[in-house]
């Protein structure tokens, strides 16, 4: 019912990081009564948007934040493109495991897991305290530096290993400590303008 002025209410939302003010959405949406702000807010907590908090205020939830996810497309051959509005993907639930306490951004420098699609300047989204696995892209500690690679074994003992022909397999002199898994990878194109 309401689809342009809760479209509205979102753009102030992503432009400003706040909820407008009743009288904010009053001018925004061109409405003149109080009513019809209240009648606006009811639709949004009713379809999950905003929610009331301890003290009855009106509070953003994930899902206002969130962008639609209109379907998929072929990265083959071409389809028929299928533009129906599916559901509204919030690109934390999306990449942040359960437990978000543990869970941390790196920008990656260096190029040593091209190879894996991990380019210099990209983000890694990495959880700590996930058990690693032979083949995981983790972050570790190897003899006092830092590094992200593949682990595996070899021999019996843990090793490192780039995605990146020019570089060799790390072997730990005295320690390896695998501080954190990868779970995710954000790339950013063009200029972000």
């Amino acid at each position: 019912m309401y689809r342009e002025p809760i479209g509205k209410i979102k753009a102030f939302f992503w432009k400003h990081k706040r909820l407008p003010s009743y009288s904010e959405i009053l001018d925004i949406t061109q409405y003149k009564s109080t009513k019809t702000v209240y009648d606006i807010i009811s639709q949004m907590e009713g379809e999950g948007l905003v929610r009331r908090d301890a003290k009855n205020k009106i509070v953003p939830t994930d899902k206002l934040d969130a962008i639609p996810l209109l379907g998929q497309v072929e990265a083959g051959f071409p389809t028929s493109a299928d533009s129906q509005l599916a559901v509204h993907l919030s690109l934390d639930d999306y990449l942040i495991p359960k437990n978000r306490e543990s869970t941390y951004v790196l920008k990656v420098s260096g190029d040593s897991m091209a190879e894996a699609g991990i380019l210099p300047g990209d983000l890694v989204m990495v959880e700590r305290g996930k058990t690693p696995k032979v083949g995981d892209i983790v972050v570790a500690r190897v003899d006092n530096q830092w590094t992200l690679k593949y682990l595996d074994t070899e021999k019996g003992q843990f090793c490192l290993v780039p995605a990146n022909g020019n570089y060799k397999t790390i072997y730990p002199d005295q320690e390896l400590q695998v501080e954190a898994v990868v779970v995710g990878m954000i790339r950013k194109y063009g200029n972000g303008t």
